[in-house]
């Protein structure tokens, strides 16, 4: 990509915007911010719309729940919650409404700009899809899996004429588990395929994102490998 990623930076408070922007652009990075939920519902129109959100919880108009509810309804653009209240029911939710990574306040500058570039370079670099270790043959672009009909390329997931809408983190898993059908997956694995190796945070993170995929696909014939992971079963 010639231009910079573009990145909206949410957050209240006027010191830690700033800093944030700052360690955000020093890295090559193009930022836009925004203090208010309002500010934030104003652009979800427009034309231009960024490669990463950063998004507070706290904030003191539209909390940053609506505001990761209205964004997924418009894109599975990646999205890292941030907040001041170290709380796991706060990760849990953001996770069950679409983001994609979770930051606790306070926290360090250098962290947040590392778990960003990790975030856009999974999402948009990569340079060949996940390998076929089960299938033992090219990976098709429409694969049918039960009543569902999958496009890797297109990256479409369809059940009859009814299109399913999923969020980065969760197409990149259904791809993972087709490409490894009929293995026992254990969380690590999923965790470092996915997140990546150097992913900072609980494997609580893929159990949140196997329920997202089950509510969305209740069909989709995932099970759940006690004491260890998951298996996609074959048709």
């Amino acid at each position: 990509m010639d231009t910079p990623y573009l990145v909206y930076l949410v957050d209240d408070e006027a010191n830690l915007r700033q800093l944030l922007q700052s360690y955000l652009e020093s890295a090559g990075l193009q930022v836009r911010s925004f203090a208010t939920g309002s500010e934030v519902a104003a652009v979800l129109d427009e034309a231009e719309q960024p490669h990463l959100w950063i998004l507070d919880i706290m904030l003191p108009d539209i909390d940053g729940y609506e505001l990761l509810r209205l964004i997924r309804r418009k894109s599975d653009v990646p999205i890292i919650f941030i907040s001041a209240r170290d709380q796991d029911i706060d990760k849990i939710i953001g996770l069950e409404l679409g983001s994609d990574d979770y930051l606790a306040k306070p926290f360090l500058p250098r962290e947040l700009v590392i778990r960003a570039k990790k975030l856009l370079q999974r999402t948009y670099e990569k340079a060949s899809p996940l390998p076929a270790v089960a299938l033992g043959q090219t990976f098709q672009d429409w694969v049918s899996i039960g009543p569902y009909l999958i496009s890797e390329k297109g990256r479409q997931v369809k059940e009859g004429d009814k299109l399913i809408e999923l969020t980065t983190k969760e197409f990149e898993l259904i791809i993972y588990f087709l490409h490894n059908q009929g293995m026992a997956l254990n969380r690590e694995q999923i965790l470092a395929s996915i997140w990546g190796e150097d992913y900072i945070g609980s494997d609580r993170a893929v159990d949140d994102l196997v329920k997202r995929i089950r509510k969305k696909m209740s069909k989709f014939p995932l099970e759940t490998v006690y004491g260890y992971g998951y298996r996609l079963n074959r048709p």
